[in-house]
């Protein structure tokens, strides 16, 4: 019997302290996948929102990303941070290409003209060709640090044809966000 009371204390013991060892959970985060409906490299196949206590970070996946500004490859994440405000606040854009910019801008809607300029604070955009990814970091206090956020997300690329309509692929419908993702 002694040795029994002996092994569980012991067990208890180590079970107690490999969970205060555990790292806590301090982001939430959902993946959405997107149908292989463009043809075109910058054809988005799916999103992952991180909503960390320090950072939100969006990764969006392609078919096949290129480095070429021919491709015109480029994409916006429109940040929702306001659920008693309908559409977004916020929206991330820039070229998916090398030598091109992007920039974390206020919004008052979709359509640049509701763009209202850029935001003060930390972000960034990485692009990954041969995984064909794009990560977008932003310090939470740049976007008013929000309890919650969900994305719609655009891109789209240059035709072939030399034609200047462009190429447009949404997540889901047109405008339409992702569900809500808590910090």
């Amino acid at each position: 019997m002694r040795t029994t009371s002996i092994l569980s204390s012991a067990a208890l013991s180590a079970v107690a302290l490999s969970l205060f060892a555990l790292p806590s959970a301090s982001a939430d985060g959902i993946g959405v996948k997107d149908a292989r409906d463009l043809d075109h490299g910058v054809d988005l196949r799916s999103v992952v929102v991180d909503h960390g206590a320090e950072e939100l970070v969006v990764t969006t996946t392609h078919t096949n990303l290129r480095p070429s500004f021919r491709t015109g490859s480029s994409g916006g994440v429109f940040l929702d941070t306001d659920a008693s405000d309908p559409g977004p606040e916020y929206a991330f854009v820039g070229g998916y290409f090398r030598g091109t910019d992007y920039q974390l801008v206020e919004v008052d809607g979709f359509h640049r003209s509701q763009w209202v300029g850029p935001v003060d604070g930390y972000y960034d955009m990485k692009v990954d060709y041969k995984r064909d990814r794009v990560r977008m970091t932003i310090d939470r206090a740049a976007i008013d640090s929000p309890e919650q956020v969900r994305v719609a997300v655009k891109v789209g690329g240059s035709r072939t044809d030399g034609s200047t309509k462009r190429l447009v692929d949404w997540l889901g419908e047109p405008r339409s966000f992702t569900d809500w993702v808590a910090q």
